[in-house]
Formats: structure tokens, C-alpha cells, sequence
């Protein structure tokens, strides 16, 4: 078959070659060749029936055309003349990339697409850093990235884009998007947005220049290609990084209602790469601070570890109160606030922030679960000590009850998974258990999985309260993990034995009169 139908293509490419020349008109020697006569192509051979026509994918579908920019876009940036870093003027090298991203790359650009790298990873390469991954725009829809790449998956509803896995490593690809007011959309998967200015969805696909104005900050919105290792600036984003000021692209008030998250992001960046925030951009930050009770608490706790986990906590969490994003995420400390911040629990945030960035700094692993369980420590015994008194129930009964309340308020506003509140829940727990030391207890203690994250919580209330009984705690602790076996049972037997507790005997209930007697052969009691 294969051999027949390359003899029938031949044949093909020749009869069509004979039909051009003897149709061939010219009017002299010297005459150039009429409009007609040009090279055979692909489209001029008939396709036969083993033969599959060729798709050419049009970088934006023909449904969605392009548009002049309106004037809103052009007072948003997107009249600025588009900046070509040449090679040897920037410091981005292909060894500073990942092989996974410069093969998606390759791939895409040796396919007829457009394809650069963007955001954060041309961001920090710029800056000297080691970016954390590597994004890809392009203008191959999602479905054409799933063709080429067989290792890819399609994800996300309100932002469509195709995730390329290499191992642990994932290369996130999208398409370029476009602007929501110069397409007119019927459907609600490629467009929808809430009364509030929230996108619900945004797939709307468009150009390279559309895209640049499309995404957050300036910063975020340079782009690298592999085909002439320049880079582009759409929006004055190389200015802003060599001054060191983080400003949003367009009007500042529409884009953080299209995501509050935004807002959050301003702040990260500002505490990750210590650099301003635009007055512009940061003057709305306060007055739309409500609009993240509109995010998801799921897509909320992972902003919140992005926040207080990358190595710059402590000063992500001052800049948060400074302009009111606390309380939009951990309602039950901004609540408890004061101007003069020296209460117990304002102490212990700092001093948790400030030991988790020294941890993360040194490259040593970090639990979320001590962190908010550090952070909602103070809450909880409040709740636990006004449950005493409105309830009369035990301290013991209180505390389990105030844990699950505090629990399920905090995850309202972010979704805590439950493997991490069960570490909590045992963090918690432990602190009860730790003043009781005598007999076996100690050496029971000693062997909980989560003993040392409780024990440096401990630590951490007796340096914030600096209260003698709570220190003094800590410190046998302190010593009884230093010592051998001998010497912690010195140290358990100076506490002296553990009370005794009397277990109450049940009471007899009276027999009634009129019941008879129990018989000898029935099991009794006695």
C-alpha cells in the first residue's frame, strides 16, 4: 500500500506540473511569470483517500477575532512601545533554565506556535535569583498543548491551561489571553464574571500584546523566547524591577475586584523581592480587603502558606496589618488586636514568624501545623476559659470543645486540610499532658510522634508570658532530653509520686420490696 501510494503521488506531481507548463502564458522572453505560475504546494495536490488533510491551527480561532485595543486598554499601558532586550543586554542564560521548560519551548516554537517564558521565572532570572518554576504563554490553545505533549493534563475552570509533567517537575503552559470587552462571548465557560467585578471565568484567548496587559503587576509581565533570546517588555515591567516598585497593570480598583487575590500577591511580592509597593496600587488595598471573603477557603490556605512559609513571614504578616489583609484570612487574631502590640499572642506571632524565616533561611524543614497551631494557641484558651464559665463543664471538657470550635471557624475563611488539624489537635492536647511528668508519664511523652512540636510550643509560651512555672517546665523538659536513662529516672523520682487518683464506686441501687430475691444459680454481683 505505502509503495502504490507513493507511486500515485508521483504521478500526481507530475501530471499537475505538465498542466502549469503548457497553460503557461507569456508574452515575451523577458516577461515575468503571470500570477498563476508558482510553485506546487501541498494545496494544490489532490488528496487521496489514504491521505489525511492538513490542519493548520490559526494562532486565534477564526470565532474569535481580533480587535482594535479600546481606549481603556490604551490608558491602562497598553500604548506603550514594546521594549526588545537584545541578548547581550540582559542576563537570562538557557543554563539558568530548566531542560523540561526549554523543551516545551523547542516543541512549541518547531510547531508553528509562539511560545516565551514568563512571570516569575524571567523575573528572578533578571534579578539574579533562582526561580522557584518555570510558566509558558503561548498562543497554542490548551487542546493544541495536549496533542503535542503526551505527559500533559488540562486544568482549572476559571482559568483554562495545560500542566506538562516531567517527574516532580510540572511546567505549567497558557494560552495568551485576551480582553473580555472587545469579545463578544454567549458562552459562560469562556467568560463570566460575578456582580462584584469577579472573573468567574477568563479564557479568552488573544495576542502576545493583549496578554502582557492582561496579567497582574509589571513586573510579572516580561517574556523570553528561545528563538532570539531577547527579551519583551509590553508595559514598562523592566523599569519598575530596576526601581524596585511593584505596580499593578491598569486601573488598580477593576483588577482587584476581577481577583482579590491580587491583593495578596502585591504583598507577597513586596516582602519576597523588598521592594514598594505603587501608591496607586497599594491605596485600594484596605477599602477591598472584604472581597477575599469571596475566594475559595481551599485556593485561601494555599495563598496563606505562600505568605507566611516562603522565608519572609514576619514581614508579610506586618505588611498585612499595616493595609487590613489579616483579618480577611485568620479572623479570630486580627479580632484580638491591639495599637500598642505587646499581648501574649502578638508576641507569639512574631516570635513564631521570626523562627520559621530563620528555618526556612537554613534550608530546614518547617510543619504548618505548629505554625497556625502557634497562631491560634491564645484564641483557644480564651474560648476554652469562657466555656468554664458559661457551661460549668471541666477545664479538660472545655478545652476539647473550645478546640473544635476554633477549628471550625478558622477554616471557614481558609480550608485547613484534616491531616494538618490533627496535628494540631495533638499539638494542643500535648500541652495539657506535659506538667504531668511522674511515674511512666515522662518516658510515654517522650515517645509521642509530635512531643517535640510540642514541646517548642511550650518553649514559645514560657519566652512570650515569661511566667517562672512555665519556664521552669520547659527547662526539666530541656534536661530530661539531654540525659540517659539513669538520670531521667533520678529526675522523675525527685517530682515524687503521682497522685493517686480514687475512682468513685458505683452505688447499690435499693432493692424494692416487692422484687424477689435473686436466685442462686443467676450470676450476681457478689
Amino acid at each position: 500500500m505505502r509503495f502504490y501510494y507513493s507511486r500515485c503521488h508521483i504521478f500526481n506531481r507530475v501530471a499537475h506540473f505538465c498542466r502549469n507548463l503548457l497553460g503557461r502564458q507569456t508574452t515575451s522572453s523577458d516577461t515575468q511569470p503571470v500570477a498563476s505560475e508558482r510553485p506546487v504546494t501541498a494545496s494544490d495536490r489532490p488528496i487521496q483517500e489514504t491521505q489525511k488533510p492538513v490542519r493548520r491551527r490559526p494562532a486565534i480561532s477564526a470565532d474569535r477575532p481580533r480587535k482594535k485595543k479600546s481606549n481603556k486598554e490604551k490608558a491602562n499601558g497598553s500604548d506603550l512601545p514594546m521594549t526588545v532586550i537584545p541578548r547581550d543586554q540582559h542576563p537570562i542564560s538557557r543554563n539558568d533554565i530548566s531542560d523540561n521548560a526549554l523543551k516545551v519551548l523547542y516543541r512549541l516554537n518547531n510547531s508553528g506556535f509562539q511560545a516565551y517564558l514568563v512571570g516569575g521565572g524571567v523575573r528572578d532570572l533578571l534579578l539574579g535569583k533562582k526561580p522557584k518554576d518555570f510558566d509558558i504563554a503561548t498562543n497554542a490553545t490548551p487542546e493544541d498543548v495536549r496533542r503535542l505533549f503526551r505527559n500533559s493534563r488540562l486544568v482549572g475552570r476559571r482559568f483554562r491551561l495545560a500542566h506538562i509533567m516531567f517527574g516532580p517537575e510540572v511546567i505549567e503552559v497558557a494560552t495568551f489571553r485576551g480582553s473580555h470587552e472587545d469579545h463578544e462571548v454567549s458562552d459562560n465557560n469562556q467568560s463570566q464574571q460575578a456582580q462584584s467585578g469577579m472573573l468567574l471565568r477568563d479564557n479568552i484567548f488573544g495576542s502576545i500584546e493583549e496578554d502582557a496587559i492582561r496579567r497582574d503587576f509589571t513586573l510579572n509581565s516580561l517574556y523570553y523566547g528561545v528563538d532570539d533570546f531577547a527579551v519583551r517588555d509590553y508595559v514598562g515591567g523592566l523599569a519598575d524591577l530596576k526601581a524596585g516598585i511593584i505596580r499593578l497593570i491598569g486601573d488598580p480598583e477593576t483588577r482587584y475586584r476581577e481577583d482579590p487575590v491580587r491583593m495578596l500577591r502585591a504583598i507577597r511580592f513586596a516582602s519576597k523581592l523588598d521592594m514598594q509597593i505603587a501608591p496607586e496600587t497599594a491605596e485600594p488595598i484596605a477599602r477591598l480587603a472584604p472581597l477575599l471573603r469571596n475566594i475559595p477557603s481551599a485556593r485561601l490556605f494555599e495563598e496563606s502558606l505562600k505568605l507566611l512559609q516562603t522565608g519572609q513571614g514576619y514581614k508579610t504578616y506586618k505588611l498585612m496589618c499595616r493595609h487590613q489583609l489579616l483579618e480577611p484570612l485568620f479572623p479570630l487574631i486580627a479580632s484580638k488586636m491591639t495599637e500598642q502590640h505587646d499581648t501574649p499572642m502578638e508576641r507569639m506571632l512574631d516570635q513564631v514568624l521570626k523562627n520559621t524565616d530563620y528555618r526556612i533561611n537554613k534550608e530546614m524543614r518547617v510543619n504548618p501545623a505548629f505554625l497556625f497551631a502557634a497562631m491560634l494557641w491564645y484564641p483557644l484558651i480564651e474560648h476554652a476559659e469562657k466555656l468554664v464559665q458559661e457551661s460549668g463543664l471541666s477545664y479538660y471538657d472545655s478545652f476539647s470543645m473550645a478546640m473544635n470550635d476554633i477549628l471550625d471557624e478558622q477554616c471557614r475563611t481558609i480550608a485547613i486540610p484534616k491531616r494538618i488539624t490533627t496535628t494540631m489537635r495533638d499539638i494542643w492536647q500535648l500541652q495539657q499532658r506535659l506538667p504531668k511528668r511522674q511515674g511512666r508519664r515522662a518516658n510515654k511523652l517522650l515517645e509521642h510522634p509530635k512531643f517535640r512540636a510540642a514541646f517548642d510550643l511550650l518553649e514559645l509560651r514560657a519566652n512570650v508570658q515569661h511566667n517562672p512555672e512555665l519556664q521552669a517546665l520547659a527547662g526539666w523538659w530541656a534536661d530530661f532530653q539531654a540525659s540517659n536513662n539513669t538520670q531521667q529516672r533520678s529526675m522523675v523520682s525527685e517530682l515524687g509520686q503521682a497522685p493517686v487518683r480514687k475512682r468513685p464506686r458505683p452505688r447499690k441501687r435499693p432493692r424494692h420490696p416487692s422484687a424477689k430475691p435473686a436466685s442462686r444459680h443467676e450470676n450476681t454481683n457478689e
